[in-house]
């Protein structure tokens, strides 16, 4: 029996779960300023793309289990950041919105991706490979989906 296949250099899913969390380690610097986490950010990307959205759709769109992220709203919900609220529609679903303060972050939020562009630039990314990356990426959430 061959036990090749369990080497730690044979396997993609710790490639991928690496590259994701140095990622987010990347990303620190310009998250803890606005005192929120890397998944807290994902959340409110959505609701700045499109505020008060149900939580179930929030949950499709990050493929995030609604136990996983209902803890992470709540926080949320602490910090400020965003509301909940009974669908006036359906009383089973629960409304997410931004507050006040969490549309104001979005101006504050506004310089990261071009900050993380910058940061992977300077580390040594070739931007030509990295785009292909992404699309493989893609298209390997979407069969795993």
């Amino acid at each position: 029996m061959s036990y090749e296949n369990l080497k730690l250099s044979r396997q993609g899913c710790f490639r991928l779960y690496t590259a994701a969390r140095l990622m987010m380690q990347v990303y620190q610097p310009w998250l803890a300023p606005l005192g929120i986490t890397y998944t807290q950010y994902l959340v409110l990307m959505v609701l700045w793309e499109q505020d008060a959205q149900p939580l179930n759709a929030i949950s499709r769109r990050l493929y995030l289990e609604s136990n996983t992220l209902t803890p992470l709203i709540k926080r949320m919900e602490t910090m400020k950041l965003v509301v909940r609220k009974r669908s006036k529609d359906d009383a089973r679903q629960t409304i997410v919105a931004l507050t006040e303060h969490g549309r104001a972050m979005e101006q504050q939020a506004a310089t990261i991706p071009d900050c993380m562009s910058t940061a992977l630039i300077e580390r040594g990314l070739d931007v030509e490979r990295y785009e292909p990356v992404n699309a493989t990426l893609d298209h390997l959430i979407e069969i795993l989906s």
